[in-house]
């Protein structure tokens, strides 16, 4: 069996940023770095917190709390998406931006980890005010964003237009255009072929070589992924296209099976007309949470964090779980796969496709030069593919679970460019 690192007794429904500052502890532990090293990357380097008047289009005056939390600066400017959620809070924030940095080191990327969000529900506002929201909240952060500072990108509820309102605010505020302050933009302002489906593409791409490195065929399995949206939406579709059967899906409003593979691009056509994947021709309802317990191959929790937990993890049957989400399995649960030899590819390594190719795209906007849709999808397979490589090799010389492994070699890197730098003053 594999080693987890070491959980403290009391660590017990922790919330994401206990979480994360579990799995840092323990690689903090395994490396042998002091108590001062620890604190020092337990905690970010800047957090803003700023509120954000909106005036509705009845004319009525609403304030929303937003945030940005920089996590880490010694490998590179800050890096991460910004999320629109009712549930945004400040240590869900903390601990995103956290994850970001050992996503960025783990597949060495020159960045340090950022993330932000707004405490609102998007549904419930008009383009107009959501652009006023954005706008506002964008210039409240703008002394601290920019390309060599912090670079946003899109996250759960907001996209491509979101990040044009970002770079035009942004653009405005200095003087001049700044295609490179975010990335997730448009292709017509300077965003980058692949970059739309390159989380998804990420997941699939690590999936098929988990997969295979438990001697199944991808072609002869079979999946489940929770969520239907940024992530899962395209995850399930690449699967589909590599010949796996997708059984089930679901989102916000639901789930449906069926026990013969789902039609993916008819999926994708109901979901396009109605808005959900609920009511879809040919398959059956489930509950929600019923599916991260199908018997399946390989399970794709992609939607949000927290839905794997030492309560519903002995029920879980499949052989493999790919984290399209971040965040999305206990400590506890992480414990119950290990025993169970459930393989977990974990987060920082399974969704890093985005942040790969958003580095490609900062990259191309900063020499004004793009490449095609090809050589993006290239780079990423060999980004990925050699990242996935290198953590399944270390976790086996190490016998070590993959999220320990890949934590371990993240951490160690940000230690070492720590140490390089040295401390000022």
């Amino acid at each position: 069996m594999t080693a987890t690192l070491d959980l403290p007794e009391s660590a017990a429904h922790l919330s994401p940023l206990e979480e994360a500052r579990t799995q840092l502890r323990g690689a903090v532990d395994f490396l042998g770095l002091s108590e001062g090293q620890y604190q020092l990357l337990a905690n970010a380097r800047r957090e803003v917190t700023v509120s954000i008047p909106l005036r509705r289009d009845d004319g009525e005056q609403e304030v929303f709390t937003g945030h940005r939390v920089q996590h880490n600066f010694t490998r590179g400017p800050a890096k991460g998406g910004i999320r629109y959620s009712q549930h945004v809070d400040l240590d869900e924030v903390r601990a995103l931006a956290m994850w970001m940095t050992w996503k960025c080191a783990l597949l060495d990327v020159p960045y340090g980890g950022a993330k932000g969000g707004v405490a609102i529900d998007p549904r419930n506002y008009s383009p107009g005010e959501l652009e006023r929201v954005t706008r506002r909240y964008t210039s409240e952060l703008i002394p601290i964003l920019g390309p060599e500072k912090d670079v946003p990108a899109p996250d759960m509820g907001t996209d491509e237009q979101t990040m044009a309102w970002i770079m035009d605010t942004y653009s405005v505020a200095v003087g001049h255009t700044v295609p490179g302050v975010v990335t997730g933009k448009p292709i017509s302002l300077g965003g980058s072929e692949g970059r739309r489906e390159a989380t998804s593409r990420g997941v699939v791409q690590v999936a098929i070589a988990a997969m295979e490195s438990r001697g199944l065929a991808p072609a002869h399995a079979s999946a489940a992924v929770q969520g239907f949206g940024k992530v899962g939406r395209g995850a399930a579709r690449f699967l589909w296209d590599a010949g796996t059967r997708v059984l089930a899906v679901s989102d916000q409003y639901g789930a449906i099976h069926d026990p013969s593979g789902l039609d993916l691009p008819a999926l994708e056509e109901h979901v396009d007309r109605t808005g959900s994947v609920v009511d879809f021709a040919g398959s059956e309802p489930m509950e929600r949470e019923a599916l991260l317990e199908l018997d399946v191959d390989v399970l794709i929790p992609a939607a949000v964090e927290g839905v794997l937990t030492r309560e519903n993890a002995p029920r879980v049957t499949a052989r493999i779980i790919v984290e399209g989400a971040n965040g999305p399995t206990s400590a506890q649960a992480d414990e119950i796969f290990a025993e169970k030899d459930i393989l977990v590819v974990p987060d920082i390594l399974a969704n890093a496709g985005g942040v790969i190719v958003s580095y490609f795209e900062w990259v191309q906007g900063n020499q004004a030069y793009w490449w095609t849709a090809a050589e993006v999808e290239e780079r990423l397979q060999t980004r990925m593919v050699g990242a996935w490589e290198a953590v399944n090799r270390y976790a086996r010389e190490h016998e070590l679970t993959l999220r320990a492994a890949a934590t371990i070699m993240a951490v160690e890197r940000v230690a070492l460019a720590h140490r390089q730098r040295g401390l000022y003053p």
